[in-house]
């Protein structure tokens, strides 16, 4: 499995913006049951979701581009499941460059060599090349799936619902 980029909203500023104000743009009135929802959901599923923990809707850039960095150090599956952790049960800052170095580091890459990285720029454009080709391919949101470089699937789907695309890529290879 590979993660590849794509910034739900890259327009936001470098520091990200108050989460109230996010959900309140985003969702209106109705913002606060959308939580409620997927916080009951994760619950059943064993993912203690924390909302009222996130005080920042975070610009992602250099989330994605610290996943690219772990995928060359083959610690891109430990950096996601940290990052994930991070946002979504300990409502981690992730804008700031120092909290993404600890977040790194607890999915063993070298903290020191990871705020280095965040320090400059490299693969920037990596990030605005391979999200411009996702969004000139039709993906406009995540989870997007895509099997054997052929099928894709869109959202959150029932686990038949990935197995038949699945099948369906191995029996269009061939």
């Amino acid at each position: 499995m590979r993660w590849l980029p794509f910034q739900l909203n890259p327009d936001l500023p470098e520091g990200g913006i108050p989460r109230e104000e996010y959900v309140a743009r985003k969702f209106g009135a109705r913002g606060k049951g959308v939580n409620e929802r997927v916080t009951v959901a994760g619950r059943q599923v064993g993912i203690p979701f924390a909302y009222e923990k996130m005080t920042v809707q975070p610009n992602t850039l250099n989330a994605h581009r610290l996943m690219l960095y772990a995928e060359r150090a083959g610690k891109q599956d430990a950096l996601a499941e940290e990052l994930f952790r991070a946002h979504f049960t300990e409502g981690a800052n992730l804008t700031d460059r120092e909290t993404l170095a600890g977040i790194a580091e607890r999915a063993g890459l070298d903290r020191r060599a990871v705020a280095d990285y965040l320090a400059g720029d490299e693969d920037r454009e990596a990030i605005a090349r391979n999200e411009s080709e996702a969004r000139s391919a039709g993906i406009g949101g995540v989870p997007f799936f895509i099997f054997n470089r052929k099928i894709g699937v869109s959202g959150a789907q029932d686990p038949e619902a990935l197995l038949e695309a699945m099948e369906q890529a191995l029996q269009e290879q061939g």
